[in-house]
């Protein structure tokens, strides 16, 4: 579960560095982004979610593997989010090949920012039991 989790924490970062790789979003722009994200997540809103991948020339079963990962996370209360400029390391470590759902993967595009984001998961909480009858 902890693998899934850095998982999902990496590929959440990636989606967010994928949507900003050629542009210089202003403040107002990021903004805009990360307040759109977090109620799409908080709202269980998967297809909102969805419209966030960089899909061009991905492999169809990568992309429902990523699709189901970041769905998991749907529903949850996002506590805190912001958009941080990436280090020279990150950017070099991100455009690396790395391990995916179906073998090597490398990037397409150079990202430039990281999403940091705090969840808090959402829990069923059962009714309280209801009062005895009174006659």
């Amino acid at each position: 579960m902890k693998k899934s989790l850095r998982l999902l924490v990496l590929f959440g970062a990636l989606v967010v560095a994928l949507a900003f790789a050629n542009l210089a979003a202003t403040p107002a722009q990021e903004k805009a982004f990360t307040d759109k994200y977090k109620a799409a997540m908080e709202g269980k809103d998967t297809v909102t979610l969805e419209g966030f991948l960089y899909t061009q020339g991905s492999d169809p079963a990568a992309l429902e593997f990523y699709k189901m990962m970041q769905s998991g996370g749907a529903g949850d209360k996002i506590t805190s989010i912001e958009l941080v400029s990436l280090t020279p390391d990150d950017v070099r470590k991100a455009t690396a090949p790395m391990d995916g759902p179906t073998g090597k993967v490398c990037l397409n595009l150079k990202p430039t920012k990281n999403s940091s984001s705090k969840l808090r998961k959402r829990t069923q909480t059962a009714a309280p039991p209801a009062p005895p009858k009174t006659s």
